[in-house]
């Protein structure tokens, strides 16, 4: 027996990527804290920085430039990254609800979810009008947006309602970058770029020369001023005022007084009049003493502090300390806000303006100071180095010398109570022929075989590959599950094996909570039921099950039967096996993770039954071996030999640039000594024939059809949302007494 001791961590639990949380990861990367257990929640998968956003709209930086891949900070930092939507918190319960996930449990909560564009006052804002924040949807909407005025016939009309700094700097980028990227000359009058401020002035708590330094700006670029109109509704394609004509538009940006979020107001915390939560000088609720804010979200008590990005970005290391604190029982600190702080406002091109107190600056070298210093500060959080090792052991105090050790054997699974609880709250589906299952527990489950099928089973495990349980157990179903679908049986039921860390009962159970939920889920989605299942406590997360299917026994798919002329079709990218490397390195982007983990949850459930529609001849999924040891498996049980074209496979996002740095999977090299059956006449690269050989994970399935029936397939398959299906390669005649495949163009 290994001795391990039980000491429960303190589970914080950080809502939102803003600039104080990312801080907060920054320094426990630094200075790790094993008595605390981190995860954060977040929408946003790569969070922008504020201060960067108008060079970004404006064309002078990239999007690596002006985001934190929070995927990244969070393995620096040993903390869990859910990514999803809070759209609400029970601070006394302790629970955090998200918007596709079980509620998160914590026991010390922080809120950096910033702000939008208050539009509750204006009746048909909501409907016709885009607000600038959250950034992530504004840049999204923006593109599509670009693609309309491109297109458009006739004078396209831009209006921006807002006419502080975050109004006037959105227009003056928006517009330099139209007018770099998609017109010149005449052509430019075809783009018209209104800006409406409810102030008689642009920029009204700025001096008198920032005021009029933006206002020339403004006025000299074209873009039409509409100064003291108070917008009172908006329609489908006017902005209407108090008094006078109403202003036309066919896009229109909201950038005016920031505003909450209205779940906020169901939590029972003390908010101002705004909604924002109300902290004292700790930036902690003063409600709830277990509940942290920072940045937009906070109302600081007896201050008035403008909704800027610099006081979020000062709040950071404070933040940090007064969270570790609050876990470990140790001093805080207050935050000490600037009365004054310095603001540096850009005017879409490589100029800004400097405003502080009644001083002021102007010119390109403002502009480079301030470029200066976003990169500097984001530097801070793009170049730390990954902690390849993660840890689950907590911090050991010296009273806990006698603390038990944990069992082996039976005497390692969780407690009967927690199991209980656990069961008690699940909401498993029911299947008629499960004679006993989880709805009265015995020592086995009971099923009735249907007359006239044959039971089809398989088993798979798991490491953990993602740190979110919910999520990392729907994928491991869903590639349980595959091994049903190419034989072309329907799903039936699942015996789950679980695997739980050892960092007491409570967070063990939360996990355990989570992993039976997803995997639950997507049982059910397959119109399967979980009828029971193992646990057991080890070094780290574990999951997987024994799958039972159904099937005619005319209708199995087999991976024999290729015939020559046959067309060879797969359902899904490939590429899982070099994502997650570089994500183990640090090196893969969040975009690119997110793409794996969202082709990884799709279900081939649909697909089984398109290929029984168009004559499947012979099937498989893609899996460990990669693309072409299954492929050699087919070959070798048909006697057959294929010709594959590494041109019509698709590669997820950043698959085929890590396999060029050299990081891949480890089981990629053992998947390459099967390269001797391969034959290379192709153009393809090396990085695209390493892909064929990449490790998959809830993979596609890899099939044959008749040629007279591909593009038919392909065309269902796609209309079913297998957007990536595409014709790989045909079959050919055994050309010697072994198998063997055929790269060409």
């Amino acid at each position: 027996m290994k001795s391990t001791r039980q000491s429960a961590r303190r589970q914080l639990v950080l809502v939102g990527g803003g600039h104080s949380h990312v801080e907060v990861l920054r320094h426990l990367a630094m200075n790790p804290e094993p008595a605390i257990a981190v995860t954060l929640i977040s929408r946003e998968v790569a969070a922008p920085y504020s201060g960067m956003l108008p060079g970004y709209l404006a064309g002078h930086y990239s999007h690596d430039d002006c985001h934190i891949d929070l995927h990244k900070l969070c393995r620096s930092a040993n903390a869990r990254f859910f990514a999803d939507e809070v759209v609400g918190v029970d601070p006394t319960g302790g629970h955090v609800r998200c918007t596709n996930r079980p509620p998160v449990s914590f026991d010390i909560l922080s809120l950096d979810i910033g702000s939008t564009p208050d539009r509750s006052r204006i009746p048909g804002a909501d409907a016709y009008s885009l607000p600038v924040k959250p950034v992530d949807r504004f840049i999204r909407r923006w593109r599509e947006i670009e693609v309309r005025i491109a297109a458009a016939q006739g004078v396209f009309r831009v209006v921006v309602v807002g006419g502080g700094a975050g109004g006037a700097e959105l227009c003056l980028a928006l517009q330099y970058r139209v007018r770099k990227t998609m017109c010149s000359g005449e052509d430019r009058a075809r783009i018209a770029f209104s800006l409406v401020s409810e102030a008689h002035e642009l920029l009204p708590t700025h001096n008198r020369l920032v005021r009029s330094t933006l206002t020339r700006a403004v006025r000299s670029r074209g873009i039409e001023l509409h100064l003291g109109r108070c917008a009172e509704r908006v329609t489908c394609d006017q902005v209407h005022f108090a008094e006078g004509e109403p202003l036309g538009f066919d896009a229109l940006f909201w950038a005016t007084n920031a505003a909450a979020p209205a779940w906020l107001g169901s939590t029972g915390m003390a908010l101002d009049e705004r909604g924002f939560i109300r902290v004292d000088a700790l930036l902690r609720s003063i409600s709830h003493g277990n509940v942290f804010a920072a940045g937009d979200i906070a109302a600081l008590e007896g201050m008035d502090l403008e909704k800027s990005g610099v006081y979020a970005v000062r709040q950071g290391p404070v933040l940090a300390r007064n969270l570790i604190a609050q876990c470990l029982g140790s001093s805080p600190e207050p935050f000490r806000p600037q009365r004054h702080t310095l603001a540096l406002i850009s005017t879409g091109d490589r100029y800004a303006v400097a405003s502080k107190w009644r001083l002021s600056a102007r010119g390109r070298w403002v502009w480079s100071v301030k470029d200066w210093i976003d990169r500097r500060w984001m530097r801070k959080y793009q170049q730390l180095k990954p902690m390849l090792g993660r840890s689950t052991k907590s911090r050991e105090p010296a009273d806990m010398a006698d603390t038990p050790m944990y069992c082996g054997g039976c005497g390692a699974k969780l407690s009967s109570n927690s199991l209980q609880r656990m069961l008690t709250g699940m909401n498993v589906a029911k299947q008629p022929d499960v004679v006993i299952g989880l709805d009265e527990p015995d020592d086995a489950a009971v099923i009735a075989p249907p007359s006239g099928m044959v039971l089809v089973q398989s088993v798979d495990y798991f490491r953990p590959f993602i740190d979110d349980p919910y999520r990392f157990a729907r994928i491991a179903t869903n590639h349980c599950l595959n091994d049903l679908y190419a034989m072309g049986a329907m799903p039936h039921s699942a015996l789950a094996i679980v695997t739980l860390p050892q960092d007491g009962d409570e967070a063990a159970e939360a996990d355990l909570r989570d992993l039976m939920t997803g995997a639950s889920g997507a049982l059910t989605a397959a119109g399967a039921t979980l009828v029971g299942g193992h646990t057991g406590r080890g070094e780290e997360l574990g999951f997987g099950m024994t799958v039972n299917g159904f099937a005619k026994p005319e209708q199995l798919f087999r991976k024999g039967g290729l015939r020559a002329g046959d067309t060879l079709i797969l359902t899904k990218q490939l590429g899982t096996g070099a994502v997650f490397a570089g994500h183990m390195r640090g090196l893969a982007k969040a975009p690119w993770i997110e793409a794996a983990l969202d082709l990884m949850e799709r279900s081939n459930l649909q697909a089984v039954e398109i290929l029984r529609r168009h004559g499947v001849v012979a099937c498989t999924d893609v899996t460990g071996f990669g693309l072409i040891g299954h492929l050699l498996e087919m070959l070798r049980a048909s006697e057959a030999d294929a010709i594959v074209r590494p041109s019509s496979i698709l590669g997820l996002p950043g698959a085929i640039e890590l396999l060029a740095q050299g990081v891949e999977s480890t089981l990629a090299p053992h998947n390459r000594a099967l390269g001797s059956a391969v034959r290379n006449s192709s153009k393809a690269s090396q990085a695209e024939v390493d892909l064929l050989f990449d490790p998959q994970t809830a993979g596609g399935l890899l099939f044959a059809v008749g040629a007279d029936r591909a593009d038919e397939c392909v065309d269902a398959l796609v209309s079913a949302d297998f957007v990536t299906a595409c014709r790989i390669g045909i079959v050919t005649k055994r050309a010697s007494n072994r198998e063997a495949i055929v790269l060409e163009n």
